[in-house]
C-alpha cells in the first residue's frame, strides 16, 4: 500500500466523517435527546469512538484497493457510493429529523456496503475483511433506527 493512497484515503473518509458529525452533533442534545429510544440504545459516548475506528478501517480498506494494479473502477465507485450514503443517513436522520427517511437510507447504505465488500474481495480479501465491522455496526444501527421509528411514530 502506498503511503500517498493511505493519506488521501484518510482525508476523504474523515472529511465525510466530519461533515456527518457537523450535521449530527447539534441534534444529539436537542432533537435526538427527546426521542424514545429502545433499551439497547448505547450511550452517546460510544458512537464517536466506534465511528472513528470504522472510518479508520474504511480508509485502510480503500487505500489497499486503490493501490492494487487489479483494482476495478466499479469497486471504487461502490465504495464512494456507500460513503455518500453514509453522509446522507446523518443528514436525513439528524439534519432533517426524519427517522423513517433515515431507515430507508440506512437500508440502501447496508446494501452498498455489502456490494463494496463483494467487489473488494476479488481485489483484496484483507480490504474486504476490514469492512466487516462497518457492516456489522450499520446492521445494528439499522435495527436501532427501526426501533426509533416504531417507538416514536406509531
Amino acid at each position: 500500500m502506498k503511503f500517498s493512497k493511505l493519506f488521501f484515503s484518510l482525508i476523504i473518509c474523515f472529511a465525510v466523517a466530519g461533515a456527518g458529525s457537523a450535521v449530527t452533533l447539534n441534534a444529539i442534545s436537542t432533537w435526538y435527546a427527546i426521542l424514545n429510544k429502545p433499551i439497547f440504545n448505547p450511550p452517546n459516548t460510544i458512537f464517536g469512538p466506534v465511528w472513528t475506528l470504522l472510518y479508520l478501517l474504511m480508509s485502510i480498506s480503500l487505500a489497499i484497493v486503490w493501490s492494487q494494479k487489479k483494482k476495478t473502477i466499479s469497486a471504487l465507485q461502490m465504495f464512494f457510493a456507500q460513503l455518500g450514503l453514509n453522509f446522507l443517513w446523518s443528514y436525513v436522520f439528524f439534519g432533517l429529523h426524519l427517522p423513517f427517511g433515515g431507515l430507508i437510507v440506512i437500508i440502501l447504505l447496508w446494501a452498498a456496503i455489502f456490494q463494496t465488500i463483494k467487489r473488494f474481495s476479488p481485489i483484496s480479501k484483507y480490504a474486504a475483511y476490514l469492512l466487516y465491522p462497518y457492516l456489522a455496526w450499520v446492521s445494528f444501527a439499522a435495527i436501532l433506527n427501526l426501533a426509533i421509528v416504531i417507538l416514536n411514530f406509531q
